[in-house]
């Protein structure tokens, strides 16, 4: 597992295309914060605090994370390098768990070089440091999870589909249904009666609460329950492809 979980780190940084997709993740991120005019806009914002980043990161991961996650099965499936990688004395669970960990150690990468916005935000404030370093922390634990719910859905996306052009679209629809569409439905006349529970089962409404400093073991779990529940899915649809 350790060895496969290796590889993978190793073809992410080797490649262009996971070296290319961290720096465009940064470069709109700090361009829509810093540069730009609009509702992102740190200095047009009044405020300093990091809330204009922990609204427009989720935006950005609907498609950067199904950017980096659509060739991890479709890859091995069209090169045909998943017969070879299933005889390997490791099960597929741990296949499966490898690719999840790897993708989220790069994510975790493309995260890191923000807390440079932190450092700036914490001297830009008309009194220095003041900010709600809670409400901070609670937004990158959030921020965390979100992404590797949207990794494990980018996962079962690959694994489903040979052509990463098609997992890659797959992952996106998936995303943005589980991250907006039960915000959405929640909304309608009709079922408003259940609305709370609606909004509560997509992401959207857990992260939002994470992002206020408040750190529930519901939250967690239930961005824990989904990871899992991909990552079976995805298991899953390897065996019956097998």
């Amino acid at each position: 597992m350790i060895a496969l979980f290796r590889k993978e780190i190793n073809q992410f940084f080797s490649s262009l295309t996971g070296l290319l997709t961290i720096v465009i993740f940064l470069m709109v991120n700090g361009l829509c914060m810093w540069i730009f005019k609009g509702d992102f806009n740190v200095l047009e914002f009044g405020y300093a605090n990091m809330d204009s980043f922990f609204m427009l990161a989720p935006i950005l991961f609907l498609i950067f994370i199904p950017a980096i996650c659509m060739r991890l099965f479709s890859e091995e499936y069209r090169s045909g390098t998943m017969e070879v990688l299933l005889t390997k004395p490791i099960s597929l669970w741990n296949v499966v768990l490898s690719k999840f960990l790897a993708a989220n150690v790069l994510v975790l990468f493309s995260i890191l070089p923000t807390l440079i916005y932190f450092i700036s935000i914490y001297f830009l404030g008309e009194t220095i440091g003041n900010l709600d370093f809670g409400g901070i922390m609670g937004s990158y634990l959030g921020l965390l999870m979100l992404s590797s719910v949207f990794i494990a859905i980018g996962i079962f996306a690959s694994s489903i589909s040979s052509n990463q052009v098609v997992a890659f679209l797959i992952a996106i629809i998936c995303n943005v249904i589980i991250y907006y569409g039960f915000g959405v439905l929640s909304e309608i006349a009709f079922l408003q009666i259940f609305d709370l529970f609606i909004s509560d089962l997509g992401i959207a409404n857990h992260y939002s609460i994470m992002s206020k400093g408040v750190i529930d073991s519901r939250d967690i779990l239930y961005f824990m329950s989904l990871c899992f529940l991909f990552l079976m899915l995805s298991k899953t649809a390897i065996q019956l492809k097998r």
